[in-house]
């Protein structure tokens, strides 16, 4: 049966719908009143989504010039109302970016009639490693990447995120179900080939719809080049898509954060390395490190340094003495050296968050952050889970944050996870549990995503799959201090305290060998029903500033609870302010 819908334009971005022929804006099917200039305001935004929309120009076409009114009071209040209709709000947009002195852009991914991309949209596949040395392939992973990157800086241009397009590495996909399954329309492929200062690079530009190529090209050119080839490529595909570059990018897309190649090469390795998390924190660690010696002014080398020292702290794998003020220091040189970078502010956004306990800097620097680029998913989701969530208790700001994170980069098993967290501590434990099993089927060798489904399927009530999942979570992370203390806890749910007891004997015996935090020994202990041994670990935690505090200590985390139910736990967090 039809009931004429088709034949209209609807234009859909999250949960809502433009009916552009009855002039409407639906939520979910029903309708959401909205004053005529919002409307209007909101369908010149969605006609290009990503571009720059000028001041002027919604002067010029939605304020007559006989209107004798106060145009910036109008304007501010148009864009106050529509994003007040829309959930939006301007300090993490969802929708609808400020950009000062300038302008407003619609940043949300937009579908028109039948789920098509209704703008300009890619995908960039990982290019294929051609050399006969294995460890370029880092190397190729770390050229698509950058090119991503590039290309993300092109306003009329969607790009799919990086995780959801290296879902497809190694796998034979047919170009029509990558480009409905990334909602995009075309799809960069391409192989690298590297012998000592030779690379050869290819790349073709293709349409998902009937696989025909749109632009090819071959690189024959030493790796001092790697820049310009990478400019090469986005002003081609930018071509070919028929889109404007203006002001500085018609001048030049790529802009090297270093002229030393070897640190570049470095800086691409950590970076991939650190993706993977657990034992390769320490390799990246080193990589980047190496990098910032080479080049002391490469502001990424020394973000992504900081978060290494970050991750390091709140992964339990090293003392925080030894890793946490390092992290801070080259998270401060990240953003004195790059400004504009918004890798930079949230490295400094996790260091003040972790490491020094500072909730306003924090929240100030993951603001900025998200405003130089609303995309960095990263930024995002610990904006969403780390900040919102466990330190201010701002719930559901932080799962509809995740949420975003996730509708803009669906393949990836982290914003999966993190969105199965926010959800669950949302005490949505159906979407959490759906969330966290995709997460584990996109990535089934993550610790991370197997964890947190052991995690959410207990606090959805379902002990016995809860404790199997642990086992095997515990068994592929050699036991990792974040599961042994939840598992802890989980049994003592389930009235076993005397195998929560042995997880706890456990987790003691090994600090009494190597570094456990203190933090997860406390809650551990408090689930084992050990109330001194508890208090002594919590103190402990406090003194060092385990960064592990900010989770497990957090009155918003079902796994303080019980640490929570002490009074002398509760003087210890107040004598120290702790928030």
């Amino acid at each position: 049966m039809n009931d004429g819908r088709q034949s209209r334009t609807l234009i859909r971005f999250g949960d809502f719908e433009l009916d552009t022929d009855s002039r409407e804006l639906l939520k979910q099917g029903v309708r959401v009143r909205l004053q005529e200039q919002p409307f209007q305001i909101l369908q010149v935004l969605l006609e290009q989504p990503g571009r720059v929309v000028t001041r002027e120009e919604l002067q010029r076409r939605i304020w007559s010039s006989d209107t004798f009114v106060d145009f910036d009071r109008g304007l501010y209040n148009a864009i106050k109302k529509l994003r007040e209709s829309l959930d939006d709000s301007a300090e993490t947009p969802r929708f609808i970016e400020t950009l000062s002195r300038r302008g407003y852009r619609f940043i949300a991914e937009v579908t028109q009639n039948g789920g098509h991309a209704a703008q300009a949209s890619i995908a960039v596949l990982p290019f294929i490693n051609m050399s006969a040395d294995a460890d370029n392939e880092f190397f190729a992973d770390g050229i698509t990447e950058e090119i991503i990157n590039v290309l993300s800086q092109i306003e009329q241009l969607h790009v799919a995120a990086r995780t959801s397009s290296f879902f497809f590495k190694g796998k034979h996909a047919d170009m029509r179900q990558i480009g409905e399954q990334l909602n995009v329309r075309t799809v960069l492929e391409g192989s690298v080939r590297k012998a000592g200062d030779r690379l050869r690079i290819t790349a073709q530009l293709v349409n998902v719809v009937d696989g025909y190529h749109l632009w090819s090209e071959r690189y024959d050119r030493e790796l001092k080049d790697i820049f310009a080839i990478q400019d090469e490529i986005a002003r081609s595909i930018a071509e070919r898509l028929k889109l404007t570059l203006e002001g500085e990018q018609a001048e030049r897309l790529v802009k090297a954060g270093t002229e030393n190649l070897e640190a570049y090469q470095l800086y691409l390795k950590g970076r991939a390395l650190l993706y993977r998390r657990g034992g390769a924190i320490p390799q990246a660690a080193e990589c980047f490190d190496g990098a910032v010696k080479l080049d002391p002014d490469y502001a990424l080398a020394w973000a992504g340094l900081a978060d290494s020292y970050t991750t390091l702290g709140y992964y339990g794998l090293v003392p925080p003495k030894t890793c946490m003020p390092k992290g801070m220091e080259a998270a401060r040189r990240a953003v004195a050296l790059g400004p504009l970078l918004a890798e930079a502010h949230t490295a400094l956004a996790m260091s003040c968050l972790m490491g020094t306990w500072e909730n306003a800097e924090a929240e100030q620097e993951f603001l900025r952050a998200l405003q130089l680029n609303p995309g960095y998913v990263q930024a995002r989701d610990w904006y969403a889970l780390f900040y919102l969530q466990f330190s201010q208790g701002r719930i559901a700001e932080g799962a509809a944050q995740a949420k975003i994170a996730l509708e803009s980069d669906p393949l990836s098993s982290y914003t999966q996870t993190i969105y199965s967290l926010t959800s669950a501590n949302a005490g949505k434990h159906t979407d959490a549990i759906e969330a966290s099993r995709r997460a584990v089927e996109l990535d089934s060798e993550s610790y991370l995503a197997r964890g947190t489904l052991f995690l959410v399927l207990h606090l959805g009530g379902l002990f016995e799959e809860s404790v199997a999942v642990a086992e095997s979570a515990l068994a592929m992370s050699g036991r990792h201090s974040w599961s042994m203390a939840v598992l802890a806890v989980v049994l003592a749910d389930w009235n076993k305290t005397a195998d929560a007891d042995a997880v706890y004997a456990e987790m003691a015996a090994r600090a009494r060998r190597q570094y456990v935090p203190p933090a997860l020994l406390a809650v551990a202990a408090s689930a084992a029903g050990r109330e001194n041994e508890a208090i002594r670990d919590a103190h402990e935690a406090l003194e060092i500033r385990d960064p592990a505090c900010r989770l497990y200590f957090s009155k918003h985390f079902a796994y303080s609870r019980r640490l929570y139910a002490y009074p002398h736990f509760r003087e210890l967090l107040s004598e120290i302010g702790f928030e």
